[in-house]
């Protein structure tokens, strides 16, 4: 009998994890807030980029592109996850500064075509999904008939020489994982458990402090799973990320208004992290004091 999942475990314990930190409030000495973030020489307004979304043409005609043009309307970054690649052309002439999210093909000479495709079109970087490689019934999973592998910390080393991007992983959620990276020599990590493909996977804030103490300002570090408000990111800032993915509160916003949807919603979340980085005296999104975050020890 096919194993069945519990219903978004990990979600609820990652909802109830960032739910538990609480805030101090500061006002002495507060200015108002800068929420510009710089990555591989860039500036973008805000630490708030869209997540590595894919399949988006039910959504939103030519949706993918549509999240780009959003994003780049409000000079934000863009991860983008599989999709053909004139849609990775597309979501580029945007203007979006898009880093593009490969999947661990267990074909690896496409990994690297893909690779090749995103540096000769201009991607600002580009990465490997690792945590896509099992599936739950049938062993290697497979998507859109192309099977899976796992990628090995050698073939890593290999993937990130081969490029002259800069390179990202996506679904780190350990300490001992991360060190793996920065041995590779990534230099970028997107703390993630996939919204949820693992029941009870440590919620990536838990885990976050960790990671960020383990990679030393090596490598840029974004959240993803479960990041809806300004709240959400500043207090994934104050742990140690360099940003925050956002993914699901786009999709209504997309459907209804296309790139205006998209541009409103990161606009709106960034608003909200200005407020509560004001609020806690807080200058920029690099020196946000990690001392700000508590953890409740009761329950309401």
């Amino acid at each position: 009998m096919a194993f069945e999942r519990r219903s978004h475990v990990s979600d609820h314990i990652t909802r109830a994890y960032m739910d538990s930190l609480l805030v101090e409030v500061r006002h002495l000495d507060a200015v108002m807030p800068s929420t510009e973030m710089t990555l591989f020489g860039k500036t973008f307004s805000t630490p708030v980029a869209t997540a590595a979304l894919s399949h988006l043409s039910g959504t939103y005609p030519d949706g993918m592109a549509a999240m780009a043009r959003g994003a780049a309307d409000t000079n934000a970054l863009v991860f983008s996850g599989m999709g053909p690649r004139p849609e990775l052309e597309r979501m580029i002439a945007t203007g979006a500064s898009v880093i593009k999210i490969i999947k661990p093909y267990a074909d690896r000479e496409l990994v690297l075509a893909k690779i090749r495709h995103a540096e000769e079109h201009g991607a600002l970087a580009v990465g490997i999904d690792t945590d896509h490689a099992f599936d739950r019934n049938h062993g290697y999973d497979v998507i859109e008939g192309r099977q899976m592998y796992p990628l090995s910390s050698k073939e890593l080393a290999e993937l990130v020489k081969a490029t002259k991007l800069p390179f990202f992983i996506k679904g780190v959620l350990s300490r001992v994982e991360a060190r793996k990276c920065l041995d590779c020599g990534v230099q970028g990590m997107v703390v993630s458990h996939h919204n949820g493909r693992l029941d009870y996977a440590v919620p990536p804030l838990m885990v976050l402090p960790e990671i960020a103490e383990e990679c030393g300002g090596q490598a840029a570090l974004f959240v993803d799973c479960g990041i809806q408000s300004g709240m959400d990111v500043f207090k994934a800032l104050a742990l140690g990320a360099t940003g925050c993915c956002v993914g699901r509160p786009l999709m209504p916003p997309l459907k209804e208004k296309g790139p205006d949807g998209v541009r409103e919603v990161i606009e709106g979340i960034t608003r909200d992290l200005r407020y509560t980085m004001a609020m806690t005296a807080s200058p920029d999104v690099a020196h946000i004091d990690r001392s700000l975050i508590r953890q409740a020890n009761f329950h309401w």
